[in-house]
């Protein structure tokens, strides 16, 4: 076997789909599923059960893919030490971070492409983390309490959230209002959002639940807007919106940090450093200018 056979046989170990895996390679499930049949008769042994659900990997299939993952680490790691050693702020630079971080920092990430115009900077935006190690993105910019032990990085902020709702909802509702007097936007409850059925048990129990929605931070400050009903967002994010009015207090027990994060094999990259530098200047800027 070499490589691209062991690169096969973990993506669809990892997806147990041979469409996530074709997308996973960048080719299309037909090729993916021709490439493991010719794998396993050269080898002469099946690597995965088809179920109504799911491909998922026999024995021979599982030792395969752990095999593969281990290749895959030291690959990787090659890669991260060579990439490393370029000393040019040059080349390509992929940041991964949610779009509400984006939407109250996108000056920073304008201002780094203005100075650094040789960067090739690539943005993705999600609500989960990306995987570093896997080289899914160089850096992270994330919400997190605890940065994951294998990553490296520094706090360079935080974010505080509060209620808010439409201006106008609220000025119906009055100054006297309390959270259970407002309809509520919630999550769907396939996002398992537990957090928020606490928190409304304990400040507004009676509360009415007036839409679920699934989705991007985005999405929910639009539904918001349209007087639909109340809910969190960062503070940066909801006072600059004239369309809302925050209701209550920062609610300090959901304030979350923001960090920077790499992994160690690229933390001496000149353009990891650059950005993580830029950034954390930036933040340590618009820090300064809300006290003020």
């Amino acid at each position: 076997m070499d490589w691209d056979d062991l690169r096969y046989v973990l993506a669809v170990s990892r997806d147990q789909s041979l469409s996530l895996a074709g997308a996973r390679l960048g080719v299309a499930h037909t090729t993916v599923g021709r490439r493991v049949r010719a794998i396993e008769e050269s080898l002469g042994v099946r690597l995965f059960d088809k179920t109504p659900d799911a491909f998922v990997p026999t024995a021979a299939g599982q030792d395969i893919a752990e095999v593969a993952e281990r290749v895959e680490g030291e690959m990787l790691s090659l890669e991260s030490r060579v990439f490393g050693r370029d000393a040019q702020l040059e080349g390509k630079l992929r940041v991964t971070t949610m779009d509400m971080l984006f939407r109250g920092y996108g000056d920073a990430f304008a201002s780094f492409v203005a100075r650094h115009p040789s960067v090739e900077l690539t943005v993705s935006f999600t609500d989960t983390l990306a995987s570093l190690t896997r080289r899914e993105a160089d850096i992270a910019l994330r919400l997190t309490a605890s940065p994951p032990e294998h990553l490296v990085g520094r706090k360079v902020g935080r974010v505080d959230f509060a209620v808010y709702g439409q201006r106008a909802l609220v000025e119906a509702a009055g100054a006297s209002a309390s959270y259970g007097d407002f309809p509520w936007v919630h999550w769907d409850e396939r996002l398992q959002m537990t957090w928020l059925d606490d928190w409304l048990a304990a400040k507004a129990p009676k509360a009415r639940i007036a839409m679920r929605v699934g989705g991007s931070t985005t999405d929910l400050r639009e539904v918001i807007a349209t007087g639909v009903g109340v809910h969190f967002l960062a503070t940066f994010d909801g006072d600059r919106d004239p369309r809302l009015v925050r209701i209550g207090e920062i609610q300090e027990a959901y304030s979350h940090d923001v960090w920077l994060l790499t992994v160690a094999d690229l933390r001496q990259t000149s353009r990891v450093r650059a950005f993580m530098k830029h950034m954390e200047l930036a933040f340590r800027g618009a820090s300064k200018r809300k006290r003020a």
